[in-house]
């Protein structure tokens, strides 16, 4: 008898902690990021202002090609965000090893094309990220983009310097990391500025 009691008790626990932990726990913190926090809940998505279409996440680093935008770093994976685009939520680094000629080739080739636009080949616009997804770069590798973006959409420098200032992130709990430009919002906030109003790309 002792044993079927503390089967039953065995039981009963697991039931209780797959009760609380698997159902109660995850709805109490849905409910309270549906209410109190809805657009972090909901993955901090922003949307074209023009046609109201979702373009992207300001926690997740998208690569940017054109002159008009800041180069956000290098990154393994590639996340798209659209109606026409599948979005991936992949998250990685290439596991190459630090002997692997095809990280060399590639931190080489990054290099190169750094100093044809006559930028400093910094970290972190060169090495990519642990996560694949970090959508900072520092204030240093912003502001050695400035002069090709305000040459490209035709501003002054200091009015896009404004930006860069506004959308750096500091550092954790004020002591932990190093402040960062959250480069989406940057760009987000070039596209749709009273100076030049263009749908982002």
């Amino acid at each position: 008898m002792a044993i079927i009691r503390e089967t039953i008790r065995a039981i009963f626990i697991t039931l209780m902690l797959w009760l609380l932990t698997a159902i109660i726990y995850p709805l109490i913190i849905l409910v309270v990021g549906q209410v109190f926090l809805p657009y972090q809940a909901n993955g901090s998505i922003k949307e074209n202002l023009i046609n109201k279409e979702p373009i992207g996440s300001v926690l997740i680093g998208q690569v940017f090609t054109s002159d008009r935008y800041f180069h956000s770093r290098p990154s393994t994976v590639r996340y798209s965000q659209g109606k026409k685009a599948k979005p991936t939520g992949i998250s990685g680094a290439s596991n190459l090893a630090a002997s692997n000629p095809e990280l060399l080739n590639r931190i080489l080739e990054q290099a190169n094309q750094l100093r044809d636009e006559n930028l400093r080949p910094i970290a972190d616009m060169i090495y990519t990220s642990g996560s694949g997804l970090d959508p900072h770069i520092s204030v240093k590798a912003a502001q050695q983009q400035l002069t090709r973006v305000a040459s490209a959409r035709g501003v002054k420098e200091n009015e896009i310097l404004r930006l860069i200032n506004e959308y750096t992130d500091g550092r954790f709990l004020g002591i932990f990391g190093e402040p960062g430009v959250n480069v989406f919002r940057l760009n987000y906030a070039l596209d749709f500025n009273d100076f030049n109003r263009q749908p982002n790309q």
